[in-house]
């Protein structure tokens, strides 16, 4: 039975749902899967809004009030009753971990259900069991993956689709995604550096210290060189230069710069964003650890930083992402099935509006581009002025301009 706190100016209710982890076996394997309602108290009939986080592997964001959050909540909530669901092996909805028990081969197996599909069709299972005949939609980041699989495999659910630096490449091969990525990270990379140009010995002394020393975090993993650059995926933020710059100016031997670092790893919370991330993109594809493969020459540079690339090191170097090592290598070279329908989507009859940032880090405009040329009706907004965190920056702002495009009010 759903359970409903109220808040100061919120009333949550929060939902579980059975799901079959498979949904071509509905008597199969089930997982829980939650969801928390959140309305005004004088908003409670309102029509439902259903938030898809980035990721993949992030749960939905925690939301309050006085202050409000996440940023977008109180303008949603003007109009909306907001759904907030962890997407399955996120948050509250059978968390992927260690998978422990399961041998290599049945890891994958279990991984292989954990993609925007079968994120889509639980959202479609809750709608259904909640008696809601259309509702709207919410992504960012790969929850906008999501609401284009939606389009594509179930419109008849949607009154619209709002998505916020999400519109994916779709039929691409994965090797183009990371190609592309590669090139916007090295202009972050000089352009960092044309910042805080100190900041390069700086590193060339960390990357040597890290070398010759047993540098332990707080985990107790090693702080390895390579795993040290990955602190360039906050660089596709409007905050990530100063966020980068912050952890470096910080003495290497202190325990702040330890902690620091450890705070901005973003895997070893969420294991399913490692093992599932590249699968993210497959549409139609074997993935074949694409990143690890393109890596180019240049990035031999020890000042350089890469972006939101896993590669399979990384199995080794993080002690939480270690168990799925061979379950990782099962999977990249797994033959995924097509996650969009071009057809469904050139003959698409639902609003759909989408921002798309000119020098977006993570989400390439020239294929989110393609993309909304191929989608029949779908609005943009392109824009240099923000970056891929712009919902969280500027919530409030970005889902009005959304909603009047897809209202046709701009």
């Amino acid at each position: 039975m759903p359970t409903t706190v109220r808040t100061r100016g919120l009333v949550l209710t929060e939902h579980e749902f059975s799901i079959p982890l498979d949904h071509s076996r509905k008597e199969g394997t089930r997982i829980s899967v939650f969801a928390r309602e959140v309305s005004d108290p004088d908003g409670q009939d309102r029509p439902f809004l259903v938030f898809f986080q980035g990721g993949p592997g992030n749960e939905s964001p925690r939301p309050t009030r006085f202050p409000s959050g996440p940023a977008w909540l109180d303008r949603a909530l003007r109009d909306f009753r907001v759904l907030m669901l962890d997407q399955r092996g996120t948050g509250r909805s059978s968390p992927v971990g260690a998978l422990p028990g399961m041998s290599p081969q049945e890891q994958a197996g279990y991984l292989k259900h954990f993609r925007a599909d079968s994120i889509v069709r639980d959202a479609e299972w809750i709608r259904r069991e909640l008696g809601v005949r259309r509702w709207s939609i919410l992504g960012q980041s790969f929850g906008g993956f999501c609401a284009m699989t939606y389009l594509s495999i179930a419109p008849e659910g949607l009154r619209e689709a709002l998505i916020t630096g999400g519109v994916p490449p779709v039929g691409r091969p994965t090797d183009d995604v990371y190609a592309a990525t590669y090139r916007t990270t090295l202009d972050r990379n000089r352009q960092y550096y044309e910042r805080y140009p100190d900041d390069r010995d700086r590193v060339i002394a960390l990357r040597r210290a890290l070398d010759a020393q047993d540098m332990r975090l707080p985990g107790g993993d090693r702080l390895t060189g390579r795993r040290f650059r990955q602190l360039g995926h906050m660089l596709g933020r409007s905050e990530g230069a100063e966020l980068l710059h912050y952890v470096l100016e910080l003495p290497p031997d202190s325990p702040a710069f330890l902690h620091d670092v450890d705070a901005h790893d973003p895997f070893s919370r969420n294991p399913l964003y490692a093992a599932i991330h590249e699968a993210s993109y497959a549409d139609g594809c074997a993935t074949r650890w694409s990143a690890h493969r393109l890596l180019s020459h240049e990035y031999e540079d020890p000042l350089l930083f890469t972006g939101e690339h896993v590669y399979p090191w990384m199995f080794e170097d993080y002690g939480a992402l270690a168990p799925l090592r061979e379950a990782a290598g099962i999977l990249a070279e797994h033959a995924w099935p097509r996650l969009y329908d071009e057809s469904a989507l050139r003959a698409n009859e639902v609003p759909v509006a989408a921002t798309i940032y000119v020098h977006d880090l993570y989400v390439e405009r020239e294929f989110a581009e393609e993309t909304a040329r191929l989608t029949r009706g779908m609005r943009t907004w392109i824009t240099d002025e923000y970056e891929h965190n712009a919902l969280r920056a500027d919530g409030g702002r970005v889902l009005e301009r959304l909603l009047d495009l897809a209202r046709g009010r701009a």
